[in-house]
């Protein structure tokens, strides 16, 4: 016997009430409410399969109610009840997603009629969802692209840490696909039909990254119009991707230990725990245990987050990946499918030399763009950056020539890195000296020479 589906009806119309319940009570578990606040307790504490309410009610009137609904309950179907007067709303909240609406007075048929046809489409709804659920298990797996025995075995390992629910901390230079394990990871998971959330703590303002992680209540600060949901709740029964961890500052260190322990969060102006069920694999290109021996990062954090740690080699490690990774990419941004990219040569020669600082995501901006500009298919040496075909050289024999190689390309790195660093400093200060000697420990005559050697105008970054 099929068990009959639970409806909430919401009007301030007692009598209203008392008719809808013993009418269609036969063929539906009829809940009902005289106000907004009334239906809040009963959908909070009793699962429903449709929501019917009037549109005009004191207290918390229907549209407050439907925003509720949106944001806390967004599968449950809504009907609204409308007078003649109110019809013009109930329209526009069709158009918002409310499934329908119907004018009063009431006939108990018709409401029927509109209560099967929207049970029947939520119905099809859920059972499409199921069915995709069942068709994604048969899809081809999230897999990495790699020909180098060291990644095998990473992502061998990560394999294997996929299937339990230990802390992930994933190490390694700017650009070796961090995030791209951390997906591989999810995808492999008991938990990858669940969200897979990602934030990057390098690039939130330190104010706004504790609401971003957990969350904030109405009124808990200026703006905050409306309750949020933070990255912890949005992750729940899925896996939480914190990205650059190392820049989180040591007062949310706290209480991200605090959330990884008790498996609770609390939203900013919030007093209630809420529970959470979060995979949390980590990120950072620091050395955080150099970081916990500067006062910089809590040992205590370090040790719940990297249960299991997975140490990315950089490319200039695994050559044998890089022309794999070409032809992935030449693939992925050709603009053209009747026409086949390939690197000639002498292009790819220079290629397998450079040391590519920036790892894979420099390898794919440089191929993106000299697909861009050589428009018969054949990348050669004139498609590729000045910077990588002047640093691309062979390795010579003499100790002299090799000693005056390593001085030349030590000195371009550091240079390099210099402009990075200035770069995402101004970026983060608005281009304020004062803040970014504080930040960075450089005094402003330190930074100003920084500046003045490598033509950098703090005023772009206002």
């Amino acid at each position: 016997m099929n068990q009959k589906p639970n409806i909430l009806f919401v009007d301030d119309e007692t009598k209203l009430l008392d008719i809808v319940k013993i009418s269609l009570s036969d063929d539906y578990n009829i809940f009902v409410a005289k106000n907004g606040l009334e239906a809040k307790t009963i959908i909070q504490s009793q699962p429903l399969d449709l929501l019917i309410t009037d549109i005009r009610m004191p207290g918390m009137d229907g549209k407050q109610l439907l925003e509720f609904v949106k944001k806390e309950y967004p599968f449950l179907p809504i009907i609204f009840v409308t007078a003649y007067g109110t019809i013009e709303d109930a329209v526009e909240a069709v158009k918002n997603g409310v499934f329908d609406y119907i004018v009063k007075p009431i006939k108990i048929d018709q409401l029927k009629h509109v209560i099967d046809k929207a049970l029947n489409y939520y119905k099809l709804v859920h059972e499409n969802s199921e069915l995709k659920a069942k068709l994604k298990k048969y899809e081809k797996p999230f897999e990495i692209i790699t020909a180098d025995p060291e990644m095998k075995k990473i992502l061998e390992l990560a394999k294997q840490v996929a299937k339990t629910d230990a802390n992930v901390l994933i190490t390694g230079e700017t650009g070796t696909g961090k995030q791209l394990l951390a997906e591989y990871i999810h995808y492999h998971s008991y938990v990858a039909d669940g969200p897979l959330v990602e934030i990057n703590a390098g690039a939130i303002p330190h104010e706004l990254l504790e609401s971003e992680l957990f969350g904030y209540e109405k009124g808990a600060f200026t703006g905050a119009v409306q309750t949020k949901k933070g990255k912890f709740e949005l992750a729940n029964n899925g896996t939480l991707f914190l990205d650059e961890i190392g820049e989180l500052p040591l007062d949310l260190q706290v209480k991200l230990l605090h959330a990884v322990e008790r498996k609770k969060i609390t939203r900013v102006g919030g007093t209630k725990e809420i529970p959470v069920n979060v995979r949390l694999i980590t990120a950072t290109n620091r050395d955080l245990k150099k970081e916990i021996q500067n006062k910089n990062f809590r040992s205590d954090l370090y040790y719940r987050i990297s249960v299991v740690t997975l140490k990315l080699p950089p490319l200039r490690e695994r050559k044998g990946d890089i022309p794999i990774l070409i032809n992935y990419f030449l693939e992925k941004h050709n603009p053209n499918k009747n026409l086949k990219y390939k690197v000639d040569d002498e292009a790819m020669q220079i290629l397998l030399n450079y040391s590519w600082p920036g790892n894979i995501r420099e390898l794919e901006n440089v191929i993106h763009q000299a697909i861009i500009f050589a428009k018969n298919g054949i990348i050669t040496k004139s498609h590729l950056p000045n910077e990588i075909v002047n640093q691309s050289f062979d390795i010579p024999l003499s100790k002299e020539q090799f000693q005056e190689l390593k001085k030349q390309q030590t000195e371009k790195i550091i240079s390099k890195l210099e402009k990075q660093y200035l770069n995402k400093l101004l970026t983060y200060t608005k281009g304020n000296i004062s803040r970014a000697a504080e930040i960075s420990g450089y005094n402003r005559r330190q930074l100003q020479n920084l500046l003045t050697k490598h033509n950098i105008n703090p005023k772009n970054f206002k």
